[in-house]
């Protein structure tokens, strides 16, 4: 079994090495999960338009159908040439499993398979699959840091032939993170935006990625950690109105747990108080979050904060899968961690 670092897979990405054929992208970050699908699928040289020679699948196609992966694989296209089986949503499930142990043995030379998972435990069954096949390589897709953001935001402005001042990027690097694909699309908003400019400026960010939807956003973020429910439903409504997702509530809210994730473990292991860590840890952070993140960062115990992240990572996945569903199943959650934030804050 192969794992690959971040920057060990972006490396055998942009090289002229042949791709692993059977590749597993997993993680907290479903928006890197998916691009780095994409642009393996790409790299494969299977042309994508072709509904005979690429095969999309869902976890559920394989637990409705058991043979359903293997006999793909085995298949002959109708052109014939080489074929990607491109597998979205998966867990743990058996089928998947069983078909995965099979073709670690016999895969066919012609045949590529792209899997995109949520995030897994060390533990989980298909994580532990692929540490045990060396057939299979799997790569881990965690949140963004600095260094990601600011290579992401480099290569989108190159596109675009754009420069940006050190206090805008500041600022807008403050905005991204937790989700590739929300990153990039912000990134590629303000580009557009700003096409005749020769710079970036900190007015520009602000007027596009700081909009009334934004504010509404983080609002919404912010009642939510404060255990405030009438605040969380007064912006919900803001959100609904302008017609923005409900999803940047929910990655906005990941993000902040993530953050508060980290900067837990960097207390607990150096015996830090909240405002020592996040004097050292979070020195960006914006000056109206610091007291709410702080607070958090008091009454919130780690395991509860590990909790609420499966639950939020749990709820994008299920909300991307089914698109009817995301207001109300992203509602439920939000106030659950509402309530919860308000119970801990009345302990206080």
């Amino acid at each position: 079994m192969t794992e690959l670092k971040s920057h060990d897979f972006d490396r055998l990405l942009a090289s002229s090495a042949s791709l692993p054929r059977i590749l597993l992208f997993f993680g907290p970050d479903l928006g890197l999960v998916s691009e780095r699908a994409q642009k393996s699928a790409t790299r494969t040289g299977v042309p994508l338009d072709d509904p005979f020679a690429v095969v999309h699948l869902t976890a559920n196609d394989l637990t409705s159908d058991t043979g359903r992966l293997v006999d793909e694989a085995n298949s002959i296209g109708l052109f014939g040439g080489e074929k990607l089986i491109w597998i979205k949503g998966a867990a743990n499930e058996k089928q998947l499993l069983d078909g995965l142990n099979i073709l670690c043995e016999d895969l066919p030379n012609s045949t590529w398979i792209i899997i995109e998972a949520a995030d897994l435990k060390k533990n989980a069954a298909l994580r532990k699959l692929a540490a045990t096949q060396r057939n299979i390589t799997s790569v881990p897709c965690y949140a963004d840091d600095t260094k990601a953001l600011n290579t992401l935001l480099d290569e989108i402005l190159q596109q675009f032939q754009l420069r940006i001042s050190s206090a805008a990027r500041s600022i807008l690097l403050s905005q991204l993170g937790g989700d590739r694909k929300a990153s990039r699309n912000e990134i590629e908003k303000l580009a557009l935006y700003c096409l005749n400019e020769d710079v970036i400026e900190e007015h520009h960010v602000t007027a596009i990625i700081g909009d009334a939807s934004g504010l509404s956003v983080d609002d919404a973020v912010n009642a939510v950690l404060s255990g405030d429910k009438s605040g969380l439903l007064h912006a919900v409504r803001k959100i609904s109105a302008s017609k923005t997702p409900i999803f940047l509530v929910l990655q906005g809210v990941l993000r902040q747990f993530q953050m508060i994730d980290s900067i837990r473990a960097e207390m607990d292991e150096g015996h830090m108080a909240p405002p020592a860590a996040l004097a050292k840890y979070a020195r960006g952070l914006h000056f109206k979050k610091r007291p709410i993140i702080e607070r958090a960062l008091s009454t919130w115990p780690a395991a509860s904060v590990k909790r609420e992240l499966e639950r939020l990572q749990s709820c994008i996945l299920q909300s991307r899968q089914n698109a009817s569903i995301e207001e109300s199943v992203a509602l439920q959650l939000l106030l659950s961690i509402t309530l919860q934030s308000a119970r801990l804050n009345a302990r206080r």
